[in-house]
């Protein structure tokens, strides 16, 4: 029997202590996931969970916080352009690489890459250098 990966279960990324807030306002204000609770112990150290689907993104408490602006959680999205709305009026930071791909930073500097999923499963060539 062969071994392999089948999928990702989550990705996790850093925060800053305290901002659990902010972060629930970003995540599922503004991207539409939910809170899920963390087990204990790992409730007591901070930071947050979040689900849309089969999709999670854990938040992590880092005392020496430093955001991720190379490194990236890319999520594919299905109705982009409603979102790009939503961001807009949010007011957040946000960049088109020239396909149908952008960039934004949550409240802590961390980029996440949100790809439109109409598109079919090819996005594009990348750039990683942006």
């Amino acid at each position: 029997m062969g071994v392999g990966v089948v999928a990702i279960d989550h990705v996790q990324l850093a925060m800053p202590a305290g901002r659990e807030t902010e972060a629930e306002a970003f995540c599922c204000g503004l991207l539409g996931f939910s809170v899920l609770a963390k087990p204990e112990p790992l409730a007591s150290r901070g930071g947050r969970w979040f689900a849309c689907g089969e999709v999670q993104v854990h938040l992590g408490v880092e005392q020496d916080f430093r955001p991720s602006r190379k490194a990236h959680l890319a999520l594919r999205i299905d109705g982009l352009d409603g979102l790009v709305a939503r961001i807009e009026e949010s007011g957040a930071s946000w960049r088109w690489d020239g396909v149908r791909r952008l960039y934004l930073d949550d409240p802590f500097g961390n980029r996440l890459e949100l790809i439109d999923d109409e598109g079919g499963s090819d996005p594009g060539p990348y750039s990683d250098d942006l």
